[in-house]
């Protein structure tokens, strides 16, 4: 938005306010503002100034909302309700994708391209216009970037209201959000009890501005305006102590205090629901009786339901409420900071009017002292999200019982020397999409290894020859094996952990004189559960290449090693001093392995590992795969233990 560099400074009087909003709608533009429905304030259409909450107010505490008559003219008096302006560019349902497949058995993706509505939004607050530009941040602000939301963002006119009636919940002064106006908007609006102040903020502002019936605001008119000001800064205080939050709250990831606010919260969403910044989502398919045609529906979710963190492989990362409210507080004042550069709260207090158990977050995050504030990342050059492109099945191979390795061919015209990363996302018409590890990089496109878990793996497992997949590829950022040439080398694969690590030993194979010693251990749950079994045997028959395998519980016909994977390590007498450590698996599996390896001479910084999440969008904007301050989507997979710190291995991160 462009800013106006001398802003324009009128008086609206009362009477004339219905000129603004006729002047609104003009050019099609649907006018978005305060109406009393349900019992509280919430935005929706306004035609006239009938429609606005004229005289009424709302009392807000922590669990209680109600709404008060003031018995005067002020049709912005009360403070934010329940609803935000999240909803009109960030819709909480929406059609990102259609899946098709034609009687022949192709087929196609292709995004649900939407009408767009003009918009004008009526009566934001400094707290709202700050979480539209938190929001932009995250939706616009990384590599990867929603179009919708750009679109719907772009296309919306914005007038602001100076707040002066803040709830008791409100806290924005704390945050640095209000409830002083300050950019943003297109036209800005102070009100007193005769009228308006009307400041114009950008060149769409602007054109508005002058073709309203202003007079000049008087030097009595700006004295009030900046006495209401003071006043409502002054009512709402500096209740919360931010300098330093986000150190603090980190160090406290074992306080105490997260089981007891655990009995009071209720884990019903409210807080999040309730959030102008909270974007976290799910996706679900909607197909036709007959499966030729499915359309994926992206909808909001928050990190207090349970099963928001399960995995595909089985468990769930935060399986108590006290794992999801630390996730919650600790994302939205710690971790957002390192994720996008600012916090994600702005103090609007929601989230403590709407908590029907009354936890009010100030009191919560007062318990914690403050210590120096870390400075913001600098923000991500700005990308197109990833194209779903079709690719076709050229081979099929069973490995075990529920798991198969495809042979993939990808489309004309992709590049592929440039497409890197460690994953795809392999979408399925009227299932959904799901995170796959490439196991294998080929010339004309890849490998990836799948067990049958849910409804999706189980179709892409019954894939034949010809069949045809859509893959979002690749993504996430994958092994530096390029850091391993001259060292040693350990590998250690657990169960569907080899997959991943199998391109590692691709590239060694191709270029082993790059390497020092190499040793490979894959452990699996039973002979029968072991993967690329030929390949593990022609790996140890080279004779440069120690290869080790085990399974933890044996049968009639095994003869091997019985045990965990790092039981491999029992008789090694290998020195870790120069070796570099690259390990997949089950997350318990790659804790007892990273130990084993410590114990080996092995240090954080040469430890990589590839962590397990539930990702939905593959790049960082759904809110599922969030571990401490990063995205695995986005910022892994693949982690050094010291990149991780005391984030790896604590419950419920």
């Amino acid at each position: 938005m462009t800013t106006v560099t001398k802003s324009a400074i009128g008086f609206l009087p009362r009477a004339g306010f219905q000129q603004l909003i006729d002047l609104l709608a003009e050019d099609g533009r649907t006018v978005i503002g305060p109406t009393v429905a349900d019992g509280a304030i919430v935005y929706g259409e306004v035609r006239a100034v009938s429609d606005l909450p004229k005289g009424i107010g709302a009392e807000q505490k922590p669990g209680s909302y109600r709404l008060v008559e003031h018995g005067d003219e002020r049709l912005f008096a009360y403070a934010v309700g329940p609803t935000s302006w999240k909803r009109f560019v960030f819709p909480p349902t929406l059609e990102t994708r259609e899946a098709r497949r034609d009687e022949d058995g192709h087929v196609s993706f292709a995004r649900v391209a939407h009408e767009i509505p003009k918009l004008a939004f009526l009566g934001v607050r400094a707290c709202e216009l700050a979480a539209l530009g938190i929001e932009d941040r995250v939706f616009l602000g990384g590599p990867y970037t929603d179009e919708d939301y750009r679109a719907r963002r772009s296309g919306a006119l914005i007038v602001a209201v100076q707040c002066a009636e803040p709830a008791s919940t409100c806290f924005c002064t704390s945050m640095g959000t209000g409830p002083g106006i300050r950019d943003g908007h297109d036209l800005s609006l102070i009100e007193l009890d005769d009228g308006f102040i009307v400041t114009a903020g950008s060149p769409a502002g602007s054109a508005i501005f002058d073709r309203l019936d202003l007079a000049e605001a008087s030097t009595d008119q700006l004295g009030d305006a900046s006495d209401q000001l003071v006043a409502a800064r002054q009512r709402i205080g500096d209740p919360v102590v931010t300098a330093g939050l986000h150190d603090r709250l980190l160090a406290q990831l074992d306080n105490p205090h997260w089981a007891e606010v655990a009995e009071r919260c209720l884990s019903c969403t409210n807080c999040t629901m309730s959030c102008p910044t909270c974007f976290c989502t799910s996706v679900g398919q909607r197909s036709d009786l007959d499966g030729h045609v499915a359309v994926t529906e992206r909808r909001w979710d928050s990190c207090f339901t349970k099963g928001f963190s399960a995995v595909a492989l089985g468990g769930n990362f935060r399986p108590r409420v006290q794992d999801r409210y630390r996730q919650w507080l600790t994302h939205k004042f710690a971790t957002w900071i390192d994720q996008f550069g600012t916090s994600g709260c702005v103090g609007c207090g929601r989230c403590i009017a709407w908590c029907p158990a009354g936890i009010d977050v100030r009191e919560e995050l007062n318990r914690i002292a403050p210590p120096p504030q870390i400075p913001a990342k600098p923000k991500a050059p700005e990308g197109q999200a990833p194209i779903t492109r079709v690719f076709r099945v050229e081979a099929a191979r069973q490995e075990t019982h529920d798991t198969v390795t495809l042979a993939l061919t990808r489309p004309e015209g992709m590049d592929w020397e440039k497409e890197h990363g460690e994953f795809v996302m392999a979408s399925v018409p009227a299932v959904g999409s799901v995170p796959i590890s490439i196991s294998r990089r080929l010339p004309t496109g890849m490998e990836l290894t799948i067990r049958a878990v849910g409804p999706a793996t189980t179709i892409l497992t019954g894939l034949a020859h010809g069949a045809e997949v859509g893959l979002s590829a690749p993504l996430g950022h994958g092994w530096p094996i390029e850091a391993a040439e001259d060292h040693d080398i350990v590998i250690v694969g657990g169960g569907m952990g080899l997959p991943p690590l199998r391109p590692i030993v691709d590239e060694i194979v191709a270029h082993r004189a790059r390497y020092g010693e190499v040793h490979i251990y894959h452990g699996a749950r039973t002979p029968g559960d072991l993967l690329y079994t030929s390949e593990l045997a022609a790996w140890a028959a080279r004779g440069d290449l120690d290869v080790g395998v085990t399974v933890d519980r044996a049968d009639e016909h095994w003869l091997g090693r019985v045990g965990i994977v790092t039981h491999l390590f029992d008789h090694a007498r290998w020195d870790g001093s120069r070796a570099i450590a690259f390990v997949c698996g089950p997350e318990r599996m790659i804790q007892a392995t990273v130990s084993t390896l410590a114990s080996h001479g092995i240090t954080p910084d040469r430890i990589f590992i590839s962590m397990e999440r539930h990702m939905e969008c593959g790049v960082g904007l759904c809110g599922h795969c969030q571990m401490g301050p990063y995205f695995v989507c986005k910022d892994g997979p693949v982690f050094s233990l010291a990149q991780l710190g005391d984030v790896f291995g604590r419950e419920g991160i």
